[in-house]
């Protein structure tokens, strides 16, 4: 009875022990809730954005940019045919990416990956459909044969040179708008720091 109780005392005062080593202990299992990321779930249809300058250009470019490439894929026969497979390209591109911008802007897609530039990738979509737009028209131009689907893309390519430049212009301004309020940030945050550590210099004591 003895040897029993002894062993019921022992087997008490270990899982006291136990209990108390493992409330002092510094290493405690952890148990954190895991929030699942709704990446979709931020997405909605941003009015304003559709109301803007920039919305509304977007929106013509893309209008006009499909037109144009309606009208050149009417064409049934051309003899020479570079000028139209050229500007067929072009309009479909632009199309197709400026679309994509469109539709990534218009639903505010572009706040889930912040570490693009989309400044600058819409500054860069817009001058590059301007140049080969008015490229394209250009070449086409020159070599058409007066049929009624060629010159009407080409008045459609010429329209949509004209908005694409307008965008451009204004999307080299809010690049710039950009910068410069980045920079000013940055110089600010350098003085900041600066005197934060100069204040730290002079607040200790001198050894003697």
């Amino acid at each position: 009875m003895r040897t029993t109780e002894e062993s019921e005392g022992f087997d008490g005062e270990a899982s006291n022990t136990s209990m108390i080593s493992g409330a002092s202990s510094p290493y405690q299992p952890t148990t954190e809730p895991v929030h699942s990321r709704n990446v979709l779930g931020g997405i909605r249809c941003d009015m304003e954005y559709l109301k803007s300058y920039f919305g509304i250009l977007k929106a013509v470019e893309v209008v006009l940019s499909l037109i144009g490439f309606i009208c050149i894929e009417t064409i049934m026969m051309c003899s020479p045919c570079g000028g139209v497979y050229f500007f067929e390209f072009v309009s479909c591109s632009a199309f197709v990416v400026t679309g994509v911008l469109l539709f990534i802007f218009s639903l505010n897609l572009h706040t889930k990956v912040p570490h693009v530039n989309w400044s600058l990738t819409d500054l860069v979509n817009t001058a590059a459909s301007t140049f080969f737009f008015f490229l394209s028209s250009l070449v086409l131009a020159c070599i058409n044969h007066n049929t009624g689907a060629e010159i009407a893309a080409l008045i459609f390519g010429f329209l949509v040179t004209c908005v694409y430049g307008v965008n451009t212009y204004l999307a080299v301004r809010r690049w710039r708008r950009g910068n410069g309020s980045q920079g000013v940030a940055q110089t600010s945050e350098y003085i900041r720091a600066r005197t934060a550590s100069r204040g730290e210099m002079e607040a200790r004591p001198e050894l003697g």
